[in-house]
């Protein structure tokens, strides 16, 4: 039986951060974060208050077995997608963790992504742009090439053990997530050709148009590589309160402006009720409805 782990890319703030933290709580499966910067700050920010109990609750040594289990799962890697050096240790780094004959990659989140607001051709900045590309595409794009291989191929035997499990909620949420290994890379809605009605944004609407091409492209060798084992998906996660959008949180009604962990929330519901033959290789948002191309 081959066992899944986890990627999120990057996973030092933001949605990432969040992200990183509710799979340490809900599953119990190893987590291969990655960080440019400060990793020992990012894993200690990680595990900070990582579990919630009610005042009756005793968290003494409950607390502490699920802490030293989460820190057993937590790993941290240098990566910076602008240096694809960086991309090949860290993808070293994971096969050694996670040997490809015991081990398969079963829930992957590239998530990098940088918004450099351009109103009118005359303000596009030659040095933002090709950051913004490299950032929002050729990241989301080379984190594929490194890490898509750890994808189960079509001849592996997942364990059939829920990849879902919270031991500190006696209520959990939404069931197992799907029997397939699922690559989601982080979209926007203004990546819709067909949904633009307002322009701006040169840059960031082109390179998050290409991440929904490169999805398209990347299931197609999913297809062929992994049948119905592995799929890619773009998501859109709505406006969420994190440092890239906060020059907008003004303009965005209270009730579209979603928190980093509500916003985790969406996301996940959305990958758990993903059909593999139907809905793989598109581009959906946080209500699970698709963005066209």
């Amino acid at each position: 039986m081959s066992k899944p782990w986890i990627l999120v890319s990057p996973a030092s703030r933001g949605i990432g951060h969040a992200l990183t933290r509710h799979l340490l709580r809900t599953t119990t499966a190893p987590i291969f974060a990655t960080a440019r910067t400060n990793l020992p700050g990012v894993r200690e920010s990680m595990l900070d208050n990582l579990y919630t109990f009610s005042p009756r609750e005793s968290t003494g040594e409950k607390e502490k077995a699920l802490l030293s289990s989460a820190s057993e799962r937590l790993h941290i890697a240098h990566v910076d997608v602008t240096d694809e050096s960086t991309l090949q240790l860290a993808s070293t780094q994971a096969s050694k963790l996670f040997p490809p004959e015991t081990y398969h990659l079963r829930l992957a989140f590239a998530l990098p992504g940088v918004l450099y607001p351009e109103k009118s051709p005359q303000a596009i900045d030659y040095t933002h742009a090709l950051h913004t590309f490299q950032i929002n595409t050729l990241g989301p794009l080379l984190l594929m090439k490194w890490f898509g291989t750890f994808l189960p191929r079509k001849s592996v035997t997942m364990s059939p053990e829920p990849l879902f499990h919270d031991p500190s909620n006696p209520n959990p949420g939404p069931g197992p997530g799907p029997g397939h290994a699922t690559w989601l890379t982080a979209s926007a809605r203004v990546g819709s050709t067909t949904d633009n009605k307002l322009g701006g944004w040169y840059t960031y609407r082109a390179s998050k148009a290409a991440v929904n091409s490169l999805t398209k492209t990347f299931d197609q060798h999913l297809r062929v590589r992994c049948s119905d084992a592995a799929g890619a998906i773009a998501y859109h996660p709505g406006t969420v309160r994190t440092g890239l959008s906060q020059e907008y949180w003004g303009r965005v009604p209270a009730e579209q402006l979603f928190s980093p962990e509500y916003a985790v929330e969406r996301m996940l519901d959305v990958v758990r009720t993903r059909n593999i033959k139907e809905d793989r290789g598109r581009c959906w948002d946080h209500r699970g409805e698709e963005i066209p191309p």
